[in-house]
């Protein structure tokens, strides 16, 4: 019999990481309502990915707190946007289980290392160490204070002007596992707001596309709806978020309503 102990709950160990390193193409959506239930029900209909956002979204960290273990129920993962890419930020979602880390906002390809820098432990970087943590199951499983291999997926954003014009060398960090444009903040930075089909902001997402393949990594973005993500997909995205929470039951809800009355 092996000595190494069983290992169940919301934790996901590493396994979108390995995924998207294999080439998976992965479908989640952003929660930004700050409740479990509707973690819950995202990871119940068939995400692979949740995304609790503390940028734009109305919780704080008990979201993910929260959110981790209600979408690890159904073996689904959480990805965590930080408002920003400080050390407290980023070491404290990962602290309280979350499979990885989307940083908004940066310019550099400095700024990008400097982030992942603190999503690893010493001698690789310079998360805090401390086991009384989900991420070490309590103390219990301590496994992952040593391991060589980095566990959490690192997202960066690709959202301003200097970022794409980066995002080449952004790619080619290690620690960097997807590039993810943010496309309403992108189009504002290209002078063309809330046109996605703008040629100009077009060319902007094959860029990065074409950046993440050449270095073997995921290029992500966020969609309006299922067609969006799927026309996204035939793109060469790897890793779209399909709305929010509040975005789609606004969706569902206003459609509802317009049938029943018309």
């Amino acid at each position: 019999m092996s000595n190494e102990p069983m290992i169940s709950g919301p934790l996901d160990a590493g396994q979108l990481r390995r995924r998207l390193s294999a080439g998976d193409t992965t479908i989640g959506t952003f929660v930004g309502m700050s409740s479990a239930t509707a973690a819950e029900v995202c990871a119940a209909a068939g995400a692979d990915w949740i995304l609790i956002d503390l940028e734009h979204g109305s919780g704080g960290e008990d979201a993910v707190r929260d959110g981790v273990v209600a979408a690890g129920s159904y073996g689904v993962p959480t990805i965590v946007r930080v408002e920003s890419g400080d050390r407290i930020r980023i070491g404290r979602v990962l602290d309280q289980g979350a499979a990885g880390v989307m940083v908004p906002r940066l310019d550099t390809v400095d700024q990008a290392a400097e982030s992942v820098k603190h999503m690893l432990y010493p001698p690789q970087g310079d998360r805090g160490v401390a086991t009384y943590n989900r991420s070490c199951r309590w103390g219990m499983d301590r496994r992952t204070l040593t391991e060589p291999q980095q566990e959490s997926l690192g997202v960066i954003q690709i959202e301003t002007l200097a970022a794409l014009e980066s995002v080449e060398e952004i790619a080619a960090q290690d620690g960097v596992d997807v590039l993810f444009v943010g496309p309403l903040d992108l189009s504002y930075a290209l002078g063309v707001p809330l046109q996605l089909d703008s040629s100009v902001f077009q060319e902007a997402l094959q860029r990065v596309v074409a950046a993440a393949q050449l270095h073997n990594k995921a290029a992500g973005i966020l969609a309006v709806d299922g067609m969006g993500a799927a026309k996204y997909v035939r793109q060469g995205f790897r890793f779209v978020a399909i709305g929010s929470d509040s975005t789609i039951m606004a969706a569902a809800f206003r459609d509802a309503f317009d049938t029943a009355r018309n």
